[in-house]
């Protein structure tokens, strides 16, 4: 999966680099850089599920309203699965509907894809019991001045240092879906129905709670009792526990597994 935002305007160079998490940078961005908040217009930011749980939370929304004030839904290629982009303004500079000229009003709550930047992060075919879990690669957009700082990190740093780390943990599930669909023939499909349920557990979080509370879902697939408060309580564990449900759903016959 690729976490990189793209300016529409000004192409970014990648470093044909591979990047491991002890592999040093030298990148800084803050109010002083001459570029600030430039990389938050003419992008393309994709949102994950933890990204929408979060967001929505912060502005108060139902995640339904969330979806339908502040996103456009795409298909993530190679994967014809459903995924969610930021929708941008509709100014001169297309920007993202939270930035301003001092910068991010939901900062604390940005999107990974924010957080990473000047990071890419790219994933290899998915298998079974892999211990590959992917690699980093650096973005370079022209206009962007932070490579100019001083300041060196580690990937790992980096990473711990804007939220990634935590992020990653919560959505792995979600990526290893993405990654082990992409991994599939081409000729091999999922429903439309399959692909509802996906959208609904990824993005839909309020709609799945009611999907599993009030329906006829835990008569189907019974919880253990400990399973059960923690997905009352918590929409990260409720997340977790839906794409759990969706691999095991989705994928229990596909060609990758053993």
């Amino acid at each position: 999966m690729d976490m990189v935002s793209e300016s529409n305007d000004n192409p970014a160079r990648i470093q044909p680099v591979r990047l491991e998490l002890d592999s040093k940078i030298k990148f800084s961005c803050h109010k002083g850089v001459r570029c600030f908040t430039q990389c938050c217009r003419g992008i393309r930011i994709l949102l994950t599920p933890y990204d929408i749980i979060r967001m929505k939370n912060r502005l108060g929304l139902s995640s339904e309203d969330f979806l339908a004030i502040y996103t456009e839904p795409q298909l993530l290629e190679k994967t014809d699965l459903p995924v969610i982009t930021l929708k941008l303004l509709d100014d001169d500079a297309k920007s993202c509907p939270f930035v301003r000229e001092d910068g991010c009003l939901i900062y604390a709550d940005r999107p990974s894809t924010c957080r990473y930047y000047p990071l890419g992060v790219a994933s290899l075919s998915h298998k079974e019991n892999a211990d590959d879990e992917g690699f980093f690669i650096l973005i370079e957009e022209p206009h962007c001045k932070g490579f100019e700082e001083d300041k060196v990190w580690t990937i790992r740093d980096w990473r711990k240092d804007q939220g990634v780390d935590v992020d990653d943990d919560i959505n792995a599930g979600w990526t290893d879906l993405l990654v082990r669909k992409r991994s599939f023939p081409k000729n091999i499909a999922l429903t439309e129905k399959s692909k509802q349920l996906f959208f609904m557990v990824s993005y839909n979080i309020d709609q799945f709670r009611d999907f599993v509370f009030n329906s006829s879902f835990l008569t189907r697939y019974p919880i253990d009792d400990e399973t059960l408060e923690k997905i009352k309580t918590s929409e990260i564990e409720l997340l977790r526990f839906g794409l759990n449900w969706l691999k095991s759903l989705l994928f229990r016959d596909s060609p990758n597994e053993g």
